[in-house]
């Protein structure tokens, strides 16, 4: 829905940018601003400053920029029209409808809320009632006091239609009811009846803590065990989670959300400490709900029950995530002792026994991994060759390219570290695992420079009229000798394997290669496994190209006839000049952004990569580079 911009300036001007910001942020006055930590990142010197003045807030820090509105957005994880709902509340606005239609709905909206709520009311002084007793005792023996009750708004409804008495004394509509959910209809009978008879009632709240529905568990025999309100208007079973109002601070103030499977669970891990709790509405989870728990934060820890059925829910939950992982977003899982859930653990064993779980979480990868060897051991040849072939269907699904390809590398690192790269060890039987531990230890250095400083780019070329044809084909060839140097030595990666793994490559088939090289790395392989090995996978007409005489002319130290010594020494001078021409690139672009903005943060990037170049001149990076020059 579209704003007048004189509303959003009206909006901005009322509330006062740092007294929200203070709320949140110990503000100090600074003349005209105010400063502060951030609230964004971690930092012990102040970067985060606000000038109410001019209406915006920037951190010289992490980069974090906005007004008023885009703080609220930001700091409690709202989306807009959350945001202008909840400040246009505080300056005593009303948000304006854009349409006739819309503002009909807003009205509708706003009735059926109405008369949610006074059900909720209704119920809350219910439970409080003789007629609730049972169901008052039942939530304490579960170890919940008043407080927690309140906060929740826990309530009874009673047998019969009371609630329909109640609210159609008060006013409302049959028609109202009905369409709220609060309300049923015998149509053989043509009568109304109370929708929730005999149960402990949970009111489910939205994103901004209005009671948009209900949960209700029955008490004695009765089936189900569990009913929640109708999907309506208002309320969307499969979009929502229960808790969300009361964990939104929370998550961002522990940047984690533990994620359970009931609402009693959520609320024994609020009243244990746990103020970042939330959970699905009785159904798996769904995309919509998980679009919201990485809205909060980016990787949710799923705690499910640990029974049967606990691990199927935790089961699906992965197979429904895995399209949708992007970047940075993922989940945890947390495995619970058998027969315990997170409310009975804190009963029994005290909050700091979760802690300790939650502490143990294991990424998503690894779930999926141990899910795939729980029903398959890879004791045969085709089993592990089934095993392989899961691997690439898992990864095919992730929509993301980047994250496919980061788990069909971890998911085949967790295969060889189990059955080893079969078949490509010079002189060791298939399956048995030659230096492990070495191997480990390369591995290790090897992920650590894939998510290292530099992002694969298109090769770094200098521009103008020296970038002829031919300087593009020499760096090139010494791109490519770098991969046939590790091809042709494999042992120089015990040295190198660092930065082979941040090498600056061209997206696209050299770097595939090199990747692949990275996979089926073995202490004891040599030369001809390696090459083997690519060709199997279908490399052969790209190692023609990298083992070629051009390659070797422009790059010597790749040559198979170099001794490993002197091939790694040469590498790394090579691999230097690469870098250096890369950092220089950044220090042209950041030369560019500073003389366009002056801002402390772009004057600390410069500084930043200069000071890597200081560090390459006081090396041999500077006699390579004139080298390389002299060679062409």
């Amino acid at each position: 829905m579209a704003l007048p911009p004189q509303f959003l300036d009206d909006l901005r001007a009322r509330v006062g940018l740092a007294e929200v910001i203070g709320r949140r942020v110990k503000l100090q006055r600074k003349g005209r601003e105010y400063s502060g930590l951030c609230p964004f990142h971690n930092e012990k010197t102040p970067s985060f400053t606000v000038n109410e003045e001019k209406g915006f807030f920037h951190c010289f820090g992490c980069g974090a920029h906005g007004d008023v509105i885009g703080f609220m957005m930001r700091a409690e994880h709202m989306s807009f029209l959350d945001a202008i709902e909840r400040l246009a509340s505080e300056a005593g606005l009303q948000v304006p409808q854009s349409t006739p239609q819309e503002r009909a709905k807003a009205e509708r909206y706003k009735s059926l809320g109405t008369a949610i709520e006074a059900a909720c009311a209704f119920y809350e002084r219910q439970l409080a009632s003789p007629a609730g007793r049972e169901a008052l005792e039942y939530l304490k023996r579960r170890g919940l006091d008043d407080v927690t009750i309140a906060r929740f708004r826990l309530g009874w409804s009673p047998a019969g239609n009371a609630l329909r008495a109640h609210l159609l004394k008060e006013g409302y509509a049959v028609a109202m009811l009905l369409e709220a959910g609060l309300l049923g209809r015998n149509e053989e009978r043509g009568e109304n009846f109370d929708y929730f008879r005999g149960r402990v009632m949970f009111p489910i709240a939205d994103a901004r803590g209005r009671v948009v529905a209900f949960g209700a568990r029955v008490l004695r025999d009765g089936e189900p065990k569990y009913l929640n309100s109708r999907d309506g208007e208002l309320f969307h079973k499969g979009r929502m989670l229960y808790g969300l109002a009361h964990a939104r601070r929370g998550a961002a103030d522990a940047g984690e959300l533990v994620v359970v499977e009931g609402y009693m669970d959520v609320i024994a891990l609020h009243k244990a400490g746990f103020a970042n709790a939330v959970a699905p509405l009785g159904t798996a989870l769904t995309e919509a709900q998980l679009t919201e728990m990485w809205r909060l934060v980016d990787e949710p820890i799923l705690c499910f029950d640990g029974d049967a059925a606990g691990q199927r829910a935790a089961a699906r939950a992965a197979e429904r995530a895995l399209p949708l992982l992007r970047p940075g977003k993922s989940l945890k899982f947390v495995e619970l002792p058998k027969g315990e859930d997170p409310d009975t653990l804190i009963l029994t064993q005290g909050p700091a026994a979760l802690r300790a779980l939650l502490e143990k979480a294991r990424p998503l990868v690894d779930f999926v991994w141990q899910m795939e060897r729980a029903t398959n051991q890879g004791d045969t040849p085709e089993r592990r060759a089934r095993l392989e072939q899961r691997i690439e269907e898992i990864a095919g699904r992730i929509e993301d390219g980047t994250v496919s390809r980061a788990y069909r590398r971890a998911l085949r690192d967790r295969f060889f570290e189990g059955f080893g790269p079969k078949g490509y060890r010079a002189g060791s039987p298939a399956g048995v695992d030659v230096g492990r531990a070495a191997r480990e230890r390369l591995l290790g250095r090897l992920r650590a420079g894939q998510s290292g400083r530099f992002p694969a780019r298109e090769p770094v070329l200098p521009s103008g009229p020296a970038a002829s044809g031919d300087v593009r084909v020499l760096l090139l060839r010494h791109q490519q000798g770098l991969v046939a140097a590790v091809i042709n030595h494999p042992s120089i990666l015990d040295q190198v394997g660092e930065a082979f793994g941040t090498l600056d490559l061209p997206p696209g088939e050299l770097d595939r290669l090199r990747r692949e090289i990275i996979k089926s790395w073995a202490p004891d392989i040599d030369s001809e496994g390696v090459k083997s090995h690519l060709k199997d996978l279908g490399f052969g007409a790209v190692l023609e190209r990298v083992l070629s005489a051009e390659v070797y002319e422009a790059a010597p130290f790749a040559d198979p006839a170099r001794a490993p010594e002197e091939a790694g020494r040469e590498w790394r001078h090579s691999h230097e000049l690469l870098t250096r021409r890369r950092v220089q690139l950044d220090i042209d672009e950041a030369e560019r952004e500073l003389a366009e903005d002056m801002t402390e943060e772009n004057l600390s990037r410069l500084r930043a990569l200069k000071r890597q170049i200081d560090d390459m001149d006081s090396g041999d990076g500077g006699r390579d580079e004139g080298r390389l020059r002299d060679s062409h």
